[in-house]
């Protein structure tokens, strides 16, 4: 069982941020990519690019683009729910894996917002929405920018 992550302060005014969004169940995506802009907003952070992206296999080199192209930080978001084969497994992995990867290759910090869950209501009670539980996009920016204020 997971808990309630800490409040982090953050400051993400001079920081140039990409956030990533994953397309599938765009009901939840959408919610992540709310809320990982409210909490850049509430850090002083109005100015950001955000990208589309087909799925969550493809986050890590989405990632390396955008660290490519200038990010200081990148926002991951996304969700992957499991069905009845190991698709599943494996796109989480690699997924998890590859921006692990990204992170540790650039030393650029990057917010991890890809829910892994066994099914939508596990999804929707971490997306951020009116009756949600947790707000994992608000997480993945604070965690990220957090990491970016270590460097500074």
């Amino acid at each position: 069982m997971s808990g309630h992550a800490p409040k982090l302060e953050i400051d993400a005014r001079d920081l140039a941020v990409t956030i990533l969004v994953a397309s599938w169940h765009p009901e939840i995506a959408d919610a992540l990519l709310a809320g990982a802009e409210r909490s850049l907003k509430a850090a002083g952070n109005d100015v950001y690019s955000i990208i589309k992206v087909p799925g969550a296999f493809e986050l890590p080199l989405a990632a390396k683009w955008a660290i490519d192209d200038g990010a200081d930080v990148v926002i991951a978001l996304g969700v992957v729910i499991k069905g009845e084969t190991p698709h599943f497994d494996f796109v989480c992995d690699a997924a998890t894996a590859g921006l692990t990867q990204v992170q540790l290759a650039t030393d650029t910090p990057i917010g991890f917002g890809l829910l892994t869950v066994d099914n939508a209501q596990q999804a929707l009670d971490r997306a951020g929405l009116p009756t949600s539980k947790e707000d994992k996009g608000a997480e993945a920016v604070e965690a990220a920018i957090s990491m970016a204020m270590l460097r500074s």
